[in-house]
């Protein structure tokens, strides 16, 4: 009963914060979801520390759940209501602990830092905080030759939080971060001041930003047709959602200030109906 009430714990937590996989999740075998929520629990646990908890308690807060995670990993006995489930998936599919290492690490970075000058110093924070995601995905949703996989799945990770970051600009810039890369900035005449009355000029950035995205999208579409069957059509649906955000994005003239880009629940479910009734091995559009 602890395990069974660790996933169901894990499965709420993805119900009440992750919309859009949590719908994409349901197209998955059940057998299969329980372990997806156990992923989504561990990673987004860990966000609401550094996001959420009181400033002065972070640090401490996120030093003490990662040693209940690597306790738990060494077998001995935890009192938390997320940790069991996470460690149940991992030792079922004998998951990479370098990449919760690599994820934990990145989680720590944004304790202190909520600048990045170049995309390739925020590339190397989101292959802790997105890329190993995917990669820890992976042999839970199959593939025939996980090789080949690993790069789309990489790709995806970047692709979803870089989608994150573009819509939540002005909510990150509230909590003192701003994720796009100060040479971005620069290059499109926009400071950090402008992030505070939602300046036009933003515009353009934002724009550049979306492109930059859909490259990822481009790159990690051949993954979706390298997975088992019975996980393309949930990652088709995830695939196709997120990237839906970047077209709310553009159709609202790429002002991301105004309001939160979210995809109409129509759109939601069509897309969802659309990916159950693709025959697996269809090419993605990119």
């Amino acid at each position: 009963m602890e395990l069974n009430t660790s996933y169901e714990h894990c499965r709420a937590l993805h119900r009440r914060h992750g919309r859009t996989y949590y719908l994409a999740t349901r197209l998955l075998p059940a057998w299969k979801r329980r372990h997806v929520h156990a992923l989504y629990g561990f990673t987004r646990y860990a966000d609401e520390i550094v996001d959420n908890f009181p400033p002065k308690e972070r640090a401490a807060r996120l030093a003490e759940w990662s040693s209940y995670f690597m306790a738990g990993l060494r077998g001995e006995p935890i009192d938390d209501p997320l940790l069991p489930a996470v460690l149940h998936t991992i030792a079922v599919f004998n998951l990479d602990l370098d990449d919760f290492d690599k994820f934990l690490r990145s989680m720590a970075m944004d304790l202190t830092v909520t600048r990045y000058a170049t995309y390739d110093e925020l590339l190397e924070y989101m292959e802790g905080s997105a890329a190993v995601i995917g990669t820890m995905m992976l042999p839970i949703l199959g593939s025939s030759d996980p090789a080949p996989a690993r790069e789309p799945a990489r790709q995806l990770g970047f692709a979803f939080q870089l989608t994150n970051f573009i819509r939540d600009v002005a909510e990150d810039f509230e909590r003192g971060r701003i994720y796009l890369p100060l040479s971005d900035l620069a290059d499109f005449g926009v400071t950090p001041s402008d992030f505070a009355v939602g300046s036009p000029k933003i515009k353009n950035l934002i724009a550049y930003e979306v492109g930059r995205a859909r490259e990822h999208y481009a790159a990690a579409a051949p993954g979706i047709t390298m997975l088992e069957p019975a996980s393309q059509a949930c990652m088709r649906t995830a695939y196709a959602l997120y990237g839906g955000i970047l077209d709310e994005v553009e159709a609202a003239g790429f002002d991301v200030f105004a309001r939160r880009a979210t995809v109409p629940n129509r759109r939601r479910a069509a897309v969802a109906v659309r990916s159950l009734l693709t025959r697996p091995g269809t090419p993605v559009a990119a």
